[in-house]
């Protein structure tokens, strides 16, 4: 792995949420406490900055400074405010925010959901997910669109557009998918966690993965009611996974174990791991771009690791 310093992360920065967008090109760091929304390209590694989030001397251990997540939709990226429990729209063109509004309660993940033209934030500590419709563009203009309630969660968001469907987990043992029809939960699925956290789909296939914080991924079938489809050991204290289509390869940070574990995916979901890697301590979160690049974040240090995943 290389290291990737982050500018003002010499005190540490409480990463959560790393996510790549193949629409914008890069790979969108929520830099927490320093209060920039970080901007970095995949083929230069170069970073552009977006200011004008809260900031805090703090260091890295926690993530509820400043922005800790974000997403890209639409030509335009939301993203959260935690110190100020706002969630923000930018335009990424001119780097500047062009609109805030407040949430309900303090917010998690962002996640653009492409088929409603909507923004959803998960707020765990309201047992909620607050939605937002993108009324107008040009300037841009959120309106409240709706709350879902998730007993025992929310934790974590993803989007399968293909199944009309948005899936998250319970802090436990359930996995949730949400219709986007009718904004119920549709289906509620036993992941074999004991404690539920991060979450990735592979869309093509049909494959939700699942990270389990005592150290383990598990897959469930979408198309077969969560059945579980293979399940691999990882390091303690998993949290923000990621996967690769390209490679088919589910990336598993462990804050415990300040290690990532790399599982091949196969055809019938079932799962092998083929390396591990020392990454950091609390390297909890991590993302994959369309390159074969994973980039695990490291909040002690104020930086992000990268690993060119050359395995097959």
């Amino acid at each position: 792995m290389t290291a990737l310093p982050l500018r003002g992360g010499e005190g540490g920065i409480g990463f959560d949420d790393l996510r790549f967008s193949p629409e914008l090109g890069k790979l969108l760091v929520p830099a927490g406490r320093s209060g920039r929304l970080d901007l970095l390209d995949p083929k230069t590694r170069a970073i552009v900055e977006i200011a004008g989030f809260s900031s805090s001397r703090e260091g890295p251990r926690g993530h509820s400074q400043g922005t800790t997540s974000a997403d890209f939709g639409d030509g335009l990226i939301f993203a959260s405010d935690r110190s100020e429990q706002s969630l923000v729209v930018i335009d990424p063109a001119t780097r500047r925010i062009n609109a805030r509004i407040k949430l309900g309660g303090s917010p998690d993940y962002v996640r653009w959901v492409a088929p409603v033209r909507e923004v959803w934030v998960s707020e765990p500590g309201s047992k909620r997910i607050e939605t937002f419709r993108l009324a107008e563009k040009s300037p841009p203009r959120l309106v409240p669109a709706g709350n879902i309630e998730v007993a025992d969660g929310p934790e974590s968001l993803e989007i399968d557009p293909p199944r009309n469907r948005v899936y998250s987990n319970t802090w436990h043992d359930k996995t949730i998918a949400i219709d986007l029809g009718s904004r119920a939960i549709a289906a509620r699925w036993s992941n074999g966690c004991e404690g539920a956290r991060g979450l990735a789909v592979d869309t093509a296939r049909g494959f939700v993965f699942v990270g389990c914080t005592e150290g383990k991924a598990v897959v469930l079938d979408a198309a077969h009611d969560g059945k579980v489809l293979g399940t691999a050991k990882a390091g303690k204290g998993v949290d923000i996974i990621a996967f690769s289509a390209k490679l088919s390869h589910l990336y598993v940070p462990a804050a415990e174990a300040g290690n990532l574990t790399v599982l091949d995916v196969g055809e019938g979901g079932d799962l092998k791991s083929i390396g591990t890697i020392v990454a950091a301590p609390d390297a909890h979160c991590a993302a994959a771009d369309g390159d074969g690049n994973v980039y695990v974040c490291d909040p002690g240090k104020g930086r992000l690791l990268v690993f060119a995943d050359r395995y097959r």
